[in-house]
């Protein structure tokens, strides 16, 4: 049974990955932010060296896009530094890192969906350092995998979907942005496919490098609100939102822009692993449940 050291294990997909561990058989070893600073180049070593694992798998990450714009250490720091501290540790004992990271390494301005090679040009503070971890871990560990999703969403932590059936529940209209285009991508879907991907990599040659997941169909910020509603009704929430109006980007305030395009090519994860895009509004329903529950 393959040991798996998970940090920023209570985030979305950390939490997930937990979770599925067990279906997978492997022994995840959950670490969070408070249990391991992945900043700290001799914490993670010295947690390295005692746990032994076979892989790392990274979740831990500075999340919060419009803070970045005013706290650019505070992301580096975790988004690059620390990724760079855990696939460093990685190349020392000659295990496989499994690192996510985002749609925001791409400036959305491309008409087509952005495949792994397309290049990157990020728009806001969090999506630079989110790249310059990419490129860390890649850099540092020959035996990396650097997973690029979008749009993430749980029944656990801040996510569009919690924010929706929050805002939906007290108010009678919502202003939701129509102009940005891209996947829908649930934590937990997230977690089954890095599994999948734990579980290939003794039987596939070479399969390091970025790969591209997210949900289909490609939807927008207004109609996966209206998908939410729809849901929750089904569901039996007590949903008080009766209109929801489309707006353009500009009339949204945030500090950091963000791309028009979040859609991605994941043909390249389907051949090299055989794993297909999850359908969004499949998996809505089941958070949408958990949520009730």
């Amino acid at each position: 049974m393959k040991r798996v050291l998970v940090t920023g294990s209570r985030g979305q997909v950390g939490t997930e990955l937990l979770r599925l561990a067990p279906d997978f058989y492997v022994q995840a070893i959950g670490r969070t932010r408070r249990e391991l600073d992945i900043c700290d180049s001799s914490a993670v070593n010295d947690e390295v060296e005692e746990l032994a694992p076979d892989v790392i798998i990274n979740t831990a990450a500075y999340t919060a896009v419009d803070k970045a714009e005013q706290d650019k250490g505070g992301a580096f720091s975790v988004n690059e530094i620390g990724v760079g501290n855990l696939a460093r540790a990685c190349t020392d004992i000659g295990i496989p890192f499994i690192h996510i990271s985002t749609d925001y390494v791409f400036d959305g301005r491309q008409q087509t969906p952005y495949s792994e090679d397309d290049p990157v040009r990020p728009l806001c503070i969090y999506g630079e350092s989110k790249l310059a971890g990419e490129q860390a871990a890649i850099n540092t560990c020959t035996k990396t995998i650097v997973l690029r999703t979008a749009w993430v969403y749980s029944a656990h932590g801040n996510n569009f979907v919690k924010s929706m059936l929050h805002c939906g529940a007290q108010r009678e209209e919502l202003r939701v942005v129509n102009d940005q285009h891209g996947g829908p991508t649930a934590a937990r879907d997230i977690a089954d496919t890095i599994w999948k991907i734990v579980k290939r990599l003794d039987i596939i040659e070479q399969p390091w490098g970025i790969y591209h997941y997210c949900g289909v169909p490609d939807t927008t910020w207004h109609a996966f609100a209206e998908a939410i509603f729809d849901e929750a009704r089904r569901q039996d929430y007590e949903i008080k939102v009766r209109s929801v109006i489309a707006i353009p980007s500009k009339e949204y305030p945030a500090l950091a822009p963000r791309p028009k395009n979040s859609i991605l090519n994941c043909e390249k994860i389907q051949a090299v692993f055989d794993i297909c895009q999850p359908n969004w509004r499949d998996s809505l329903i089941k958070v949408v449940e958990e949520l009730k529950a």
